[in-house]
């Protein structure tokens, strides 16, 4: 697809359509990845976004206990020395 090169003020940029805003959920940021004679524009995404909050609220309910002990009974600890 071909687009044009805009002037925004003392830079340039190119803008893209809602139609592609959306198809491709680009929001405030994106990823700008330049690599091997070209520039990748990637949405920008946060999986862990939120999982501070929510670890901070698990603890204050006392939910974060393991589910699992971190050590096993027949694990050999001295190989790690």
């Amino acid at each position: 697809m071909e687009v044009a090169i805009i002037r925004i003020g003392n830079s340039k940029g190119i803008r893209f359509s809602k139609t592609i805003i959306e198809k491709y959920n680009l929001r405030d940021k994106v990823d700008l990845i330049l690599e091997k004679g070209q520039i990748v524009i990637k949405p920008l995404t946060r999986p862990r976004k939120g999982w501070e909050k929510a670890f901070s609220e698990m603890s204050e309910q006392g939910d974060d206990r393991l589910l699992f002990n971190d050590v096993f009974d027949d694990e050999n600890l001295e190989e790690w020395k």
